[in-house]
């Protein structure tokens, strides 16, 4: 069982290992977090919440899923060239995804190549989550700071960015604990 969290704690002892998903969220909701997991209703709520998982479970699904989406809310960004899930991502040192810009000379003309990978984890996850994701990603097409406009772009895109990306760190938190019970398939 995890250790609680204690009103009197400083963030940085509150966030144990079980939080590491969670780092710089209130204090608050930390111990909101904490009564769920300590009650073993983390993984029930959530469920309740993402009763579904997505159907994008290909390189090539996902490449049209965000091309889709890149064609709908960004039309004037740079091309992608590449879309893959990708299982050499780890969680903590590069988030949920990564993009990539390559610039290459090519007969005497610079090009660039743009990438998005996305953790293979996310083959299996609710459909908000992999929405939010990509997002983030493609809004990294324009903005690459995580700054005022990054985020307007990302409500632009996704209205309900800052709480499925929550409910995704919830999610993670839940399921490296050990309680996600199974997700029907979409």
């Amino acid at each position: 069982m995890p250790s609680k969290l204690h009103p009197e704690q400083p963030l940085g002892q509150a966030l144990r290992q079980p939080l590491r998903y969670l780092g710089g969220y209130p204090v608050h909701l930390l111990h909101q977090v904490q009564g769920l997991i300590d009650a073993g209703r983390l993984g029930e709520t959530l469920s309740q919440r993402y009763p579904t998982l997505h159907e994008v479970r290909t390189d090539k699904a996902l490449y049209d899923y965000v091309t889709e989406l890149k064609a709908r809310c960004m039309r004037g960004a740079a091309p992608i060239s590449k879309v893959a899930y990708d299982s050499k991502i780890k969680l903590i040192q590069h988030a949920l995804g990564t993009h990539t810009r390559v610039s290459r000379v090519q007969g005497g003309q610079l090009k660039a190549k743009r990438e998005i990978r996305i953790a293979s984890l996310f083959r299996e996850a609710p459909p908000e989550f992999l929405n939010m994701i990509v997002v983030h990603e493609l809004a990294h097409l324009k903005e690459s700071e995580h700054d005022k406009a990054f985020y307007q772009l990302c409500r632009h895109m996704s209205p309900d960015y800052h709480q499925h990306e929550f409910d995704l760190r919830l999610w993670l938190t839940a399921r490296d604990l050990g309680l996600m019970p199974g997700l029907a398939e979409a």
